[in-house]
């Protein structure tokens, strides 16, 4: 069987790849790069490994330089280039903006940035102004204002933004969106979708290994709790909406012909951290006594220029299994994923719900088709190999990407809106245009086939 790196070391040199774009808005008028892409990456903890390791298979890409201010992260992931026989690269991360140095190399094209939250914008805004083509983990932003900082930072150097939205290349998701645009729900009316995953042992442990184990964050802490349960302690918003909210703005032709203008948000109260820490760590552990600020179900309601409603639910801090909690629903039918089922009227019986298996092995979209045995191993169930590859292929060419700025600043926008509307007791929230209009001559996604 043929192996992955092979694969792709084919793939790099065949225009095929192309196929892999299923997101552009263009045609694709730039020109192919004869030489391989040169990547740098800013923070290399466990997403920026994935996506280091996921590089490293390809042939049409160098690393040419890592960033992180974790030594250790630096040494494992130099190990790594070492163990596949790639060149050295350079590495920073002395200080906190040791980025800028990596940002400054003339061997550098793009840079995939996989660091904690508050650091996405002001380095994807450098990136931007330095001329590097910039690849975001998300959210992109947790502002307004820096909403704004990266679609102003795009328009005025000309340099392009990919939001890495891996969920918008999973495999049913693909197959209901071509459903979608091949009519088989009628006119949409209405989607439910949302962030719904316990991670209570990811925003505490002790200090000793990534994940569980303890009831510490922030410097007594590693990983992500080192930096993502302050978010919960602070701010009462949904803080990451992009990975439900991103796969139904691409069916909902969200800045492409519809744009979303309006959000309400409530909160419930906050318990479930509270409760991990007095049973995991004892009613007098300091941390007992902390209040924390996030309701532990967050439910916002957007509403379209074309008149769709999107409901978004946020519940990490509660025990229940992983949902993104997705439901398509339109004037003949609908999907939903709790329960894998699906309804088209006239097809299916009456008022019962068929398995949803058989209709999206039906609609599989060709790019799963085509590529799903090579996108095994990448991580996220084959979702990160296609967003990655969506990138580089973006990137070589210097054309628009797939999920560009104006979707990152949409997207993440959810967030300080939904805090304002929560602050306001579910006041709604106008939703800025970043598009300053040009959503409605913008040519929705193209997803029907594998070739453009």
């Amino acid at each position: 069987m043929q192996s992955r790196r092979s694969f792709l070391g084919k793939m790099a040199l065949t225009t095929s790849a192309l196929g892999l774009l299923p997101l552009t808005n263009h045609a694709f008028s730039g020109e192919l790069a004869e030489t391989p892409l040169r990547v740098g990456l800013i923070g290399v903890g466990l997403r920026g490994t994935n996506h280091l390791n996921n590089l490293l298979l390809r042939e049409d890409v160098e690393i040419t330089a890592l960033c992180d201010t974790d030594p250790e992260r630096i040494r494992l992931c130099t190990g790594l280039l070492e163990k596949s026989g790639k060149e050295k690269a350079l590495t920073f991360g002395d200080h906190p903006y040791s980025y800028r140095d990596l940002l400054a190399l003339s061997n550098v094209d793009a840079v995939i940035i996989s660091t904690p939250w508050d650091w996405h914008t002001p380095m994807a805004v450098d990136a931007m102004k330095a001329g590097k083509y910039a690849g975001l983990e998300v959210s992109a932003a947790t502002t307004m204002e820096e909403c704004w900082d990266l679609v102003n930072t795009h328009e005025a150097t000309g340099t392009h933004l990919m939001l890495l939205e891996n969920v918008n290349y999973r495999r049913d998701i693909l197959a209901v969106l071509r459903m979608v645009r091949e009519g088989v729900f009628g006119e949409l009316i209405h989607f439910r979708c949302g962030y719904q995953h316990d991670l209570r042992e990811v925003k505490f442990n002790n200090g000793k290994q990534p994940y569980g184990g303890g009831v510490e964050f922030g410097d007594k802490a590693t990983s992500e709790a080192k930096w993502r349960t302050a978010y919960s302690l602070h701010r009462n918003a949904d803080v990451y909406p992009t990975h439900g909210l991103g796969p139904v703005a691409v069916m909902a032709d969200i800045n492409r012909g519809n744009r979303l203008v309006s959000l309400t948000s409530n909160a419930t109260k906050a318990v479930g951290l509270h409760n991990h820490i007095v049973k995991e760590g004892g009613a007098d552990h300091p941390n007992a006594a902390l209040k924390f600020k996030q309701g532990d179900v967050i439910t916002s309601t957007l509403e379209t220029a074309r008149g769709e409603t999107i409901i978004i639910t946020h519940d990490c801090n509660l025990p229940r299994p992983y949902s993104l909690g997705f439901r398509v629903q339109g004037a003949k039918g609908l999907w939903e994923v709790d329960g894998s089922r699906m309804y088209i009227e006239g097809i299916s019986e009456p008022h019962r719900w068929d398995e949803a298996g058989p209709w999206l092995d039906k609609y599989d979209h060709p790019l799963w088709q085509k590529y799903g045995e090579f996108a095994s191993g990448s991580g996220h169930g084959g979702m990160d190999f296609f967003v990655l590859h969506a990138f580089v292929e973006s990137a070589k060419r210097k054309v628009a990407p797939p999920i560009d700025v104006y979707d990152a600043a949409a997207w993440s926008a959810v967030t300080p809106l939904s805090e304002l509307s929560i602050a306001e007791n579910g006041s709604s929230q106008a939703f800025p245009d970043f598009t300053r209009g040009r959503w409605m001559n913008r040519t929705p996604h193209e997803w029907i086939t594998d070739k453009w």
